[in-house]
């Protein structure tokens, strides 16, 4: 009880920038590391040619939903286990841990079959490159086969951020991408005596570091998060724990799952002038989790801040933990601001670009990265909706920005104007974004943080 207690001290009572740069500083770390595997993972597979390129690219959205469920199951078991340990209620948060690993598993087993039966149709309504069919449908059948790997590494990296030992998942997250750094080239390009595998083995070190990254991260949980027991003996699924879970952890995972459908249908839209404008929007996805992935460790480590105190009902530590959190994110999002628009054709450079995707792509980026200026704020008080128990909030925004926005636009700007226009959907989109989150925050911090005061 007395390390439950140590815990809890630190979670109510540490000064809040010193615990939310404790909390959130090792998880951007591991973010910045797990950015930089998915641009080097892109890097060595352009190096087979542009058609490898895209094709993984058109698998983005695929790795998207899957990765979609696992977070936005762990977002729920985060905030519920985190507001019991706050509340002092250790059954439901020991509870809340193992139902997360039984979604987590039973999720992966769902995914595992649907991907492997559908990999060949996705496939074929989106190109008629019978060579981009034929490294996209490998790429996919081996991520979709092991994707018990991610979804393990998530929910267990997800259990020691629930109880403040960040420090620990940006080690699991970091040996995990690594690992896949190391294996890309050797398995892609066939070196010290390995098998030549080209796309197909882009994929198997993306799934070794993912399975390296769980077992590391469960060791961690059995040996050194002492706040929850993970004993599975006479286990039964709880019903009621596995709705509050999902109460809060579907409008995320839908939230996410949106964007992959944002990110088929702009391809779709793309592929329609050539498969070198879906190549240039999977590299921008790649580039962007450089100053997105940051942000994303530092929602890590505000979220069980402010479910903490939530449940403690603390009302000042709340309002300070989000106002700083959102000053860091938007000083993060000018900084990625101004390197897309000073060095645009460096990073595409990157990626081995010819000089068609150098024409595509630069104005892209440029114009893409004005949408930087608003998504700090949206990103951050979207997981303060998820915090709080709110997630709906962040499912109406986010819909409302990828699917009633971005994609009419886009598909309008691509008759009126060509390729040069659709890049200017995702800056309209942002805008709308910042005006509905400002308004809903607004809404909850009536509802549910102001009353704390009056306590």
């Amino acid at each position: 009880m007395s390390q439950s207690n140590t815990n809890e001290n630190k979670m109510g009572v540490l000064p809040i920038p010193k615990l939310l740069l404790q909390m959130s500083l090792p998880m951007m770390l591991s973010m910045l590391v797990q950015a930089l595997y998915n641009v080097v993972d892109s890097i060595f597979v352009a190096r087979i040619n542009e058609n490898a390129l895209t094709a993984v690219s058109l698998v983005f959205p695929v790795q998207n939903l899957m990765i979609a469920i696992a977070v936005g199951t762990g977002v729920g078991v985060n905030a519920v286990l985190s507001r019991s340990l706050g509340e002092k209620d250790f059954h439901t948060a020991n509870e809340s841990a193992k139902n997360g690993i039984f979604l987590a598993l039973i999720s992966s087993i769902i995914f595992a079959i649907l991907g492997n039966l559908a990999a060949t149709f996705f496939f074929h309504i989106q190109t008629d490159d019978a060579q981009i069919r034929q490294y996209g449908i490998s790429y996919m059948t081996i991520i979709s086969t092991m994707c018990i790997a991610v979804y393990m590494q998530v929910m267990m990296e997800r259990l020691l951020q629930s109880t403040g030992r960040t420090f620990y998942t940006m080690i699991s997250q970091g040996t995990g991408a690594i690992i896949n750094i190391i294996l890309d080239p050797i398995l892609i390009f066939g070196l010290f005596g390995m098998p030549r595998l080209g796309v197909s083995g882009a994929a198997i070190a993306t799934v070794c570091g993912q399975i390296c990254g769980a077992l590391l991260a469960f060791a961690f949980n059995i040996k050194v998060n002492t706040d929850i027991n993970l004993n599975m003996k006479g286990f039964r699924p709880n019903k009621k724990i596995i709705g509050t879970i999902y109460s809060v952890g579907v409008p995320s995972i839908v939230m996410q799952a949106i964007g992959s459908v944002m990110t088929f249908g702009m391809n779709k839209i793309l592929i329609q002038f050539t498969s070198t404008a879906t190549a240039v929007f999977g590299v921008y996805f790649k580039l962007n989790s450089f100053i997105f992935m940051p942000i994303f460790g530092l929602n890590n480590g505000m979220v069980p801040i402010v479910a903490y105190n939530y449940g403690a009902k603390n009302k000042k530590r709340i309002t300070h933990t989000i106002r700083l959190s959102i000053v860091s994110a938007i000083c993060i999002m000018l900084l990625g601001l101004a390197l897309f628009m000073i060095f645009p054709a460096q990073l595409l450079g990157l990626f081995n670009a010819s000089g068609s995707m150098l024409q595509i792509g630069v104005p892209a980026l440029r114009i893409i990265c004005l949408s930087f200026t608003f998504a700090g704020f949206c990103i951050v008080v979207g997981s303060v909706f998820q915090a709080l128990g709110n997630g709906i909030y962040s499912l109406i925004i986010s819909a409302t920005r990828q699917l009633l926005i971005i994609l009419p636009v886009a598909a309008l700007l691509a008759k009126l104007g060509g390729l040069s226009a659709v890049w200017w959907a995702i800056p309209i989109a942002e805008i709308a974004s910042v005006l509905l989150s400002t308004f809903f925050f607004r809404k909850i911090y009536k509802e549910k943080i102001a009353p704390l005061g009056k306590a």
